[in-house]
């Protein structure tokens, strides 16, 4: 074999080589003839012409994203940054036109984008913004569909992934919500002592009412047995005052002994000499003879108006 044929093989080779060509899975490849378009080809080996045929581009028809930051000012004059995820792909039977008629989707995708929040914005407050970023993604998705679909592009999605206001804003904001929060943890703390001083107040009349209950019902044990005692008493001779006196007199001794029985009492009973006991027996006897006195000349009093009356 001469040597000049190794060449012509290698040539060979490398133009049987040139027939194949490999496209991807969700890739479409654009096939040139001379310049102009011949076809479009989907995954798989696929053949052309070597040297009449070339490849033009590729297009991927997976779902990409494109993500936009936009800054515009709202209706309360506040600068803002929003960040706007396009979610798009090329339709597969509409390749050409995505190849052919834009060169740059990015670019366009992004013009849109800007020109739809800044259009929408504007009308909204800051706090608007947060509360209707759906509407914001809506308006976006619809103006980009009407548009990118005669390109060959379809918007599957658009998503406002995040919303900056500025430094100042976002401080006064968190001022504004901390004052909020601590009004209202104000407001819990004022009921919660309000409550705590009714029920304090409710306990205190309810300890008042059984103190009261318990000092009538000892007043009337008391009372009781003191009627006894006078009974007891009326039965040897003694009558109602000067028995009522000796009672007297009796607890008067008997509080003296349990004032003495305590150490370290500070308290002190007056009168408290050793004829006090005897005063006050003769001046509770004379009391009660006085006042037994004054009842029987009302009642004679009142029986001499009544037989006037009569007569």
């Amino acid at each position: 074999m001469s040597i000049y044929m190794y060449p012509v093989i290698v040539i060979g080779i490398l133009v049987f080589l040139s027939l194949f060509f490999i496209v991807k899975q969700q890739t479409a490849a654009i096939v040139e003839r001379f310049g102009r378009f011949q076809s479009i080809r989907h995954s798989g080996l696929q053949l052309k012409i070597p040297i009449v045929d070339r490849i033009a581009g590729k297009l991927s028809l997976k779902i990409q994203q494109l993500d936009v930051i936009v800054e515009t000012k709202t209706l309360d004059d506040v600068f803002v940054k929003l960040k706007v995820s396009v979610q798009y792909k090329v339709i597969r039977e509409k390749v050409y036109d995505a190849f052919y008629k834009l060169d740059y989707p990015h670019d366009q995708i992004t013009s849109y984008v800007f020109d739809v929040v800044r259009a929408e914005v504007p009308k909204m407050r800051l706090d608007d913004v947060f509360v209707k970023k759906d509407d914001i993604a809506i308006a976006v998705k619809t103006e980009l569909n009407d548009a990118m679909m005669d390109y060959g592009y379809d918007i599957i999605k658009t998503l406002v992934t995040d919303i900056d206001p500025d430094a100042q804003v976002k401080a006064a904001m968190n001022r504004i919500n901390a004052a909020d929060r601590e009004k209202t943890a104000a407001q819990y703390e004022g009921d919660a002592q309000r409550i705590l001083i009714v029920e304090k107040a409710k306990a205190e009349a309810e300890s008042k009412r059984l103190q009261g209950q318990g000092i009538a019902d000892q007043r009337r044990e008391i009372a009781r047995g003191l009627e006894e005692s006078v009974e007891v008493l009326n039965k040897v001779g003694i009558n109602s005052q000067e028995a009522s006196a000796l009672i007297v007199v009796t607890q008067h001794y008997d509080t003296l002994q349990s004032i003495g029985e305590e150490t370290n009492s500070n308290l002190i009973l007056l009168p408290n000499s050793p004829q006090a006991g005897s005063n006050m027996l003769n001046d509770m006897v004379a009391s009660f003879a006085a006042s037994n006195q004054i009842g029987e000349a009302m009642k004679k009093a009142k029986e001499d108006k009544e037989n006037k009356e009569n007569q």
